[in-house]
């Protein structure tokens, strides 16, 4: 049988595509001619590198990923896909030994290509725009993968256009996923035997604004699952400030444990803790809004992670505005930090901006943050300490520990000692201790 691999670089969006493709291929061939997913990404016929362009190191990264995959599998048929593929195709064409570079909307076409033999597809036109991309194109399948909490894509592209980023000229205009299909997928990954699902998009708080004529919105989405889906748990992945409304909050405050329940659990990206900053950065809000928004989540849910992206070393950013970001930081009960340097990405207005800062500056700054981060993720686990929670068991027992692993609904990852039977299953587990690395143990009650 032929045997391929998926190499996936960034975010959840494209981790969910590589197992939706993955799935669609082993679907789509005879029982006679079936693709299977070759182990440790050698002796591949066919190797798919599912690329990112985030940051100047994402885009390294993808790069080293296309030529391992060519030097671990030289006979392969090599394909480049994802947003370097999007942003830079002439690039990763110069690497010898890539056959195919398929941009972002051919890529759910990516089973059909390999099946039918034909040849390289070009990515459509960079920047993405609505003129050359007008709809969702869902990869027909739910992309369960190998996850016990799968991520399920709802909405792709973005419209915000923030000043560092490149996004949006990769992914095209925010489009979504009609209600009716979101809660179909969201009843198949239940009758598949999965007690959670993850919501994800580009930007998720983006959800139905563009359907038609339907229009609806996140908080109408998730009031439809919570009454149409019996699945245990639904779960937000990242959600901009000023989506993240009263009635989100206050549903998720009010849903409770049963059918639909939304998990605890918000990532909000922040990005900067200064006021001038964030209008140079285009992001709409301000300071004194991100307060009152972290502040009103605690409030009504106290149990809740919160988790926050910061980007430092924004042209620009001094010591003072720096120290503005880390105030807030410290101060607000923020669960966990996301701490990521600043890359000045081609194509985007900050490429040209000037005032950069200086590198080994941004690096000891990053380190400031990510140390405030580990501490505010050990205060908020210990204040779950000896109390009982659900977990969701993800895995079997870890080879180096023999412990298995479960999540919370507010996002606590959680080590016990157990049968590998209990895999995919929703236990009590009180907690017992939590370690100087931030390691979480309990016992199953």
């Amino acid at each position: 049988m032929p045997k391929f691999t998926i190499t996936t670089l960034g975010c959840k969006v494209n981790q969910f595509e590589s197992e939706a493709i993955a799935q669609h291929l082993k679907d789509s061939c005879s029982d006679d001619n079936r693709w299977i997913l070759a182990q440790d990404n050698k002796e591949a016929d066919l190797c798919i590198v599912n690329t990112c362009t985030v940051t100047q190191k994402a885009s390294m990264q993808s790069r080293q990923a296309i030529r391992r995959s060519i030097r671990s599998n030289p006979e392969a048929r090599i394909i480049v896909t994802g947003c370097y593929a999007q942003i830079e195709p002439d690039e990763i064409k110069k690497i010898e030994g890539v056959n195919d570079v398929i941009g972002h909307f051919d890529k759910h076409m990516i089973p059909e290509i390999i099946l039918s033999g034909k040849e390289i597809f070009q990515p459509c036109p960079c920047p993405v725009t609505s003129q050359n991309v007008h709809s969702f194109d869902p990869i027909p399948s739910t992309g369960l993968g190998y996850r016990t909490r799968p991520f399920l894509k709802i909405q792709d592209g973005c419209n915000s256009f923030c000043t560092y980023c490149i996004v949006p000229y990769a992914r095209g205009p925010s489009r979504s996923l009609p209600t009716e299909q979101v809660l179909n997928n969201v009843n198949k990954i239940h009758q598949a035997g999965y007690h959670e699902v993850v919501l994800t998009g580009i930007h998720l708080g983006n959800y139905g604004l563009d359907l038609y004529p339907q229009q609806t919105n996140l908080y109408a989405l998730l009031n439809s699952i919570y009454k149409s889906c019996t699945i245990d748990r639904v779960r937000l992945s990242s959600i901009e400030p000023c989506e993240l409304t009263d009635d989100i909050i206050k549903f998720v405050a009010e849903s409770g444990p049963g059918a639909g329940r939304i998990c605890h659990h918000f990532h909000i990206p922040l990005q900067s803790g200064d006021d001038v900053i964030l209008k140079r950065m285009h992001r709409p809000y301000t300071r004194s809004f991100f307060i009152d928004l972290v502040e009103k989540i605690h409030k009504l849910l106290p149990d809740a992670a919160i988790g926050v992206d910061t980007l430092i070393g924004f042209p620009g950013e001094s010591k003072k505005t720096f120290e503005n970001t880390f105030s807030l930081i410290e101060e607000l009960p923020v669960s966990y930090l996301h701490v990521f340097p600043f890359s000045p990405r081609k194509g985007t207005p900050a490429y040209t901006y000037p005032d950069r800062v200086n590198s080994n500056v941004i690096k000891e700054q990053c380190h400031k943050m990510r140390t405030i981060g580990k501490h505010k993720r050990n205060v908020f686990y210990n204040k779950f300490k000896g109390k009982t929670l659900e977990i969701l068991i993800e895995g079997k027992q870890s080879k180096e520990s023999g412990l298995l692993r479960g999540t919370t609904s507010n996002y606590i990852p959680v080590l016990v000692k157990g049968e590998d039977k209990l895999k995919n299953t929703i236990t009590h587990v009180t907690i017992d201790k939590i370690d100087d690395n931030n390691l979480v143990f309990g016992t199953i009650s």
